[in-house]
């Protein structure tokens, strides 16, 4: 019984993945392609926005690509160690968030904001997140 359970729950899981793919818009395909080209083979989820995001590896790395419904790049970005942050980061870190613990450290290409260090923070069981530029000033 437990093996026909796991079987039906891949199964769903399956065809839900491959429903996201075969709907994501022409114009979003189209895009990442001209973004990302050579990586035809991405992994595409919906966001609770209604974006798109794309989820791709590039030299081993893995990336996330976010594309709003009529195709228009959002951001792409990728998990780091927190040991790669600039030196001026970790300074500002010391200093402000010292007694912080780090859960997580994305390096972020936005088409808004540019690139930047988002470094989420563990805070009193809950999760804050600071943006960084490489200087280490931060930004909104």
């Amino acid at each position: 019984m437990r093996t026909f359970q796991f079987i039906l729950i891949a199964l769903i899981v399956f065809s839900c993945q491959n429903t996201v793919k075969s709907q994501v818009p022409k114009e979003v395909q189209s895009n990442f392609e001209s973004k990302y080209p050579g990586e035809n083979d991405p992994d595409w989820e919906t966001d609770s926005n209604g974006n798109y995001e794309a989820h791709f590896k590039k030299k081993g790395v893995k990336y996330r690509a976010d594309f709003s419904p009529n195709g228009q790049w959002i951001e792409t970005e990728t998990n780091i160690d927190k040991d790669d942050l600039p030196k001026a980061i970790k300074q500002v870190i010391k200093e402000q968030y010292g007694s912080e613990d780090i859960t997580e450290v994305e390096l972020v290409d936005s088409a808004t904001k540019g690139t930047f260090y988002d470094v989420e923070f563990k805070q009193k069981g809950k999760n804050m997140d600071v943006m960084f530029r490489a200087n280490g000033e931060i930004i909104q």
